[in-house]
């Protein structure tokens, strides 16, 4: 029985989790149950997640914190995060969940260890870290949510014209039209690809990142969307028992080993996804070693650059290739 196929969905420890609902209902009865909804810290559980997290995330990013009561490193990490949330003064939200009292909550997030920090903007997820990371890595992360946040049109606190020269409050003057009141509508390629993504329209949603990446070749948003579909894509052509076994029979054929990396990476499996593509590499040469190498780095852009998982897979792929 492999670790990672362990389900906190199926699992869970159902008098860990009636010990989490109990200190749930004294915090509340003793009125510290968690932050108002105005605060920079909140609680949230399976029932609240859509309005407290999704649409909440739709004008102001929010940042899951997924931990438990008897996880180690979880207190280390979160009293970090809630300073930096304290710190921030509104510009995003914590929000703290307690992974034995909302099981479903877990398995939908895909949570494999804890702590894992994941954050959510405009409704959609983005990758964040597992494991208490030093305070300076996680500032540099919640630096990169919130480029992807402004990249997406969220609103920034005061509205568009925050810190401009005349407004020192940060607020536009009365008499402006109101600009940056709301959240600014995403770009059109953005917004093209997510009703196609809705739709079930891949190649829509490819079409559109594509065109977004020709005009901004650097976009980091289209360039991980892009990423994203074409992995989609990819697994949805294949039939994956019949690629697992081709890849246990043939470790040396290079084509089956992407394609269970693929499967794994589809699955939230970076780490096994990395690992596989790079013992490929470690074992072959020339174009085989080529193709297996510009596979990896293809897979590299599904996830944020400063990922700890991509971190790890680009340092050892250097001490191979150098």
């Amino acid at each position: 029985m492999q670790p990672r196929d362990f389900s906190l969905y199926g699992a869970v420890d159902l008098g860990a989790r009636q010990a989490a609902a109990q200190r749930r209902q004294q915090a509340a009865q003793s009125g510290d149950s968690a932050a108002p909804a105005g605060g920079a810290v909140i609680e949230v559980t399976e029932e609240t997640f859509a309005t407290e997290v999704v649409e909440r995330s739709r004008s102001t990013p929010v940042v899951v914190d997924l931990w438990a009561e008897w996880c180690g490193p979880c207190k280390q990490l979160g009293p970090v995060l809630e300073r930096l949330a304290a710190e921030a003064g509104g510009r995003w939200i914590l929000a703290k969940v307690d992974v034995d009292a909302n099981p479903q909550l877990s398995a939908a997030l895909q949570v494999q260890s804890i702590p894992m920090v994941v954050a959510v903007i405009g409704g959609q997820l983005v990758d964040g870290f597992l494991g208490a990371l030093p305070e300076a890595q996680v500032r540099q992360w919640i630096g990169q949510v919130m480029a992807v946040a402004e990249k997406m049109g969220l609103p920034q606190p005061g509205g568009a014209a925050a810190g401009a020269a005349g407004a020192p409050d940060g607020r536009a003057d009365a008499g402006e039209s109101g600009a940056g009141a709301g959240a600014a509508p995403l770009p059109p390629a953005y917004a093209e690809a997510r009703a196609a993504m809705e739709r079930g329209d891949l190649d829509g949603a490819a079409r559109a990142f594509e065109k977004e990446l020709a005009a901004s070749p650097g976009d980091p948003v289209a360039k991980a969307g892009l990423a994203q579909v074409n992995l989609v894509r990819r697994v949805r052509s294949y039939d994956q028992a019949r690629a697992r076994k081709d890849a246990a029979e043939r470790p040396g054929d290079v084509a089956a080993q992407i394609r269970v990396a693929d499967i794994d990476m589809a699955a939230g499996r970076a780490e096994e996804a990395f690992d596989r593509l790079l013992g490929v590499v470690r074992r072959t040469s020339g174009a085989e070693r080529d193709e297996a190498r510009a596979h990896l780095v293809g897979l590299f852009d599904i996830l944020p650059p400063r990922d700890p998982r991509v971190t790890r897979a680009r340092s050892a792929l250097s001490a191979l290739l150098f």
